[in-house]
């Protein structure tokens, strides 16, 4: 981690990068106080090292320092990504498009980029109001931009923001230009020094319902079967939520306009607020977020409750249960339903491409694989993080290899359609309630279709350990943790045999035999161990979050038996790690 320059071969100390921001006259009332008050403990962590990118750009707390969310951290990246734009020559003239959603300080973030992009003579395209990561995805691609921008910090608690740098392609910004994007950053010696055009420069252009027509006439076609909509999409009951932040407009207008009726928004989570008031965090992964929504389900008698995050890239499902209470489905299992039924709907209509083809992560179920192999689709699994997906787009299109019917990831990320190039979750709300009407055709309900694939497809069931380690010290932790489980390679989990070991990071394949075969897919510190019975584990350090990640899988006959393995799997892991 690279610290500040003091002088070429040398480099400041936390206290040195305190002092002079504390000495820096210009500096905001509100940040002059927070460094007034900061313990010796806050001054480390914030001024130790600067942000840096991760799998999806930039993610930190707000506040005052290097490692914190900024104007000054925004302008510094910002004229790093300019400077990446000013090498590409004319092209950066196409410019760069700009979002932002509810959280503090997200708009005066996007204009301070936009700002700075001025004076290197590059245009930008910044959303009136706040908008969803998706719709900026799209935006790229239909206005032609060069790079885009969005600033959130997705699902992270309330005192977080992020940056996000999106390439030409719309989908997040690849390693590569990643990787040079970091050198450009961390050649800007003073982040005070940052020069800023006027915010009404004739190169800042605001852009808003041009676009979400664009994009609302492009969901609208998400719909696979219509007809099953007309008929009994309109009696199903659905709770719809989006936390506060900025999922409300684009997701009321594309279920009204598919034709679903019986829409029972939680108002109180419908107005965008940065501080999440109704949340303790805004992560439609946890059932905690869904408190409001199971209060309204059950005075409308909901079918189902749906919460998008707060820039509605991902979606959580709640499913009512044969006893009329609420029960989560994993991100694992809304990728099976989606799958299942985009494979089967398009089969019945006799529209399945030979050639068709589902993109998952490493690190999400096989159970998608097992029904994906079913209808002869292929599986292609790529790293985590949802740029390796659209690089995978991509090359469909370049190659015209394969047709892409869906991508997912564990995290609750699902893209239906590629007019989009990111996770999309106005796009999966539209198709889970689709899902939901086909099941209720049946007499149905979403539980009972996840019981179906399971009685079909065995039971394959998932749990995600996160343990989150902040700060230096946190930092060093997780290596650690990563480094004693490359030293000391498990050989069993639960008793059972580990027939195959994946090192990303070394880009190994070793089998329990010991032979060894090269991985073709980018460095990535990840390991996964496959077992004899068909379960797996994965771990890996998170790259938007200070976490460590363990990802386990269990195969079983029954759903017991896949539950007891879970736990069992857990109970070594924590013994592992001690």
């Amino acid at each position: 981690m690279k610290m500040l320059s003091k002088a070429k071969g040398d480099t400041m100390s936390y206290n040195e990068i305190y002092q002079k921001w504390s000495e820096f006259d210009a500096l905001p009332d509100y940040l002059k106080n927070e460094l007034k008050n900061m313990t010796e403990h806050d001054k480390e962590d914030a001024f130790y090292t600067s942000l840096a990118f991760g799998t999806a750009g930039q993610r930190g707390l707000i506040g005052a320092g290097t490692n914190r969310m900024n104007i000054y951290t925004v302008r510094q990246t910002t004229e790093g990504l300019a400077r990446l734009m000013d090498a590409k020559g004319d092209s950066k003239k196409r410019g760069v498009a700009i979002a932002y959603d509810s959280r503090h300080f997200s708009k005066t973030f996007a204009f301070e980029a936009a700002r700075v992009l001025a004076l290197h003579d590059i245009p930008s395209f910044v959303f009136e109001s706040l908008r969803p990561t998706p719709e900026l995805s799209f935006a790229i691609r239909e206005l032609n931009t060069l790079t885009g921008i969005m600033i959130t910090a997705s699902h992270n608690p309330a005192p977080y923001n992020g940056y996000k740098v999106y390439g030409e392609d719309g989908g997040q910004m690849p390693p590569e230009d990643a990787d040079k994007l970091t050198e450009y950053i961390q050649e800007i010696d003073d982040i005070f020094q940052i020069p800023l055009a006027d915010e009404d420069n004739e190169l800042i252009t605001i852009i808003g319902e041009t676009i979400d027509n664009k994009y609302l006439a492009e969901v609208k076609a998400v719909t696979i079967n219509q007809d099953i909509i007309n008929t009994y999409g309109k009696n199903l009951n659905i709770v719809f939520t989006p936390l506060h932040g900025t999922g409300e407009m684009l997701g009321r207008k594309t279920l009204a306009q598919a034709g679903f009726e019986k829409i029972a928004v939680v108002e109180a989570q419908a107005i965008p607020d940065g501080d999440f008031p109704t949340l303790k965090s805004p992560n439609p992964e946890n059932q905690a977020a869904f408190e409001l929504s199971e209060q309204l389900g059950r005075e409308v008698d909901a079918d189902m409750l749906v919460a998008t995050d707060p820039d509605a890239d991902r979606i959580g499902v709640e499913v009512r249960l044969p006893n009329g209470t609420y029960q989560p489905l994993t991100g694992n299992q809304i990728g099976a339903v989606l799958a299942k039924y985009i494979l089967e709907a398009h089969k019945q209509a006799g529209t399945l491409p030979a050639n068709a083809a589902i993109v998952k992560s490493i690190v999400s179920t096989e159970l998608v694989t097992a029904i994906a192999k079913s209808y002869d689709v292929k599986m292609i699994d790529v790293l985590t993080g949802f740029k390796f997906i659209a690089e995978q787009i991509q090359s469909f299109e370049e190659t015209g290899s394969h047709t892409y019917m869906m991508g997912f990831e564990e995290s609750f990320g699902y893209l239906i359609k590629p007019f989009v190039r990111d996770k999309d979750a106005i796009q999966a709300l539209l198709l889970i309630c689709e899902v939901a009407a086909y099941y209720k055709s049946l007499g149905k309900t979403l539980y009972d279709g996840i019981q179906d694939i399971y009685a079909e497809y065995g039971y394959y069931l998932e749990n995600t350990v996160s343990i989150t380690l902040e700060g230096i010290d946190g930092a060093a932790q997780i290596k650690a943790v990563m480094d004693k489980f490359r030293l000391n390679q498990p050989t069993h989990f639960n008793g059972i045999k580990v027939a195959l070991t994946e090192d990303f990071l070394h880009n190994t394949s070793t089998s329990a035999d010991g032979e060894t075969t090269a991985l073709t897919t980018p460095p990535s510190n990840v390991l996964k161990y496959h077992l004899e019975d068909g379960s797996w584990i994965a771990v890996r350090p998170s790259g938007t979050e200070p976490k460590i990640k363990f990802y386990l899988a269990a195969v079983a006959e029954t759903q017991e038996a896949s539950a007891d393995k879970l736990i069992a799997f857990a109970d070594d892991i924590n013994a592992f790690i001690k």
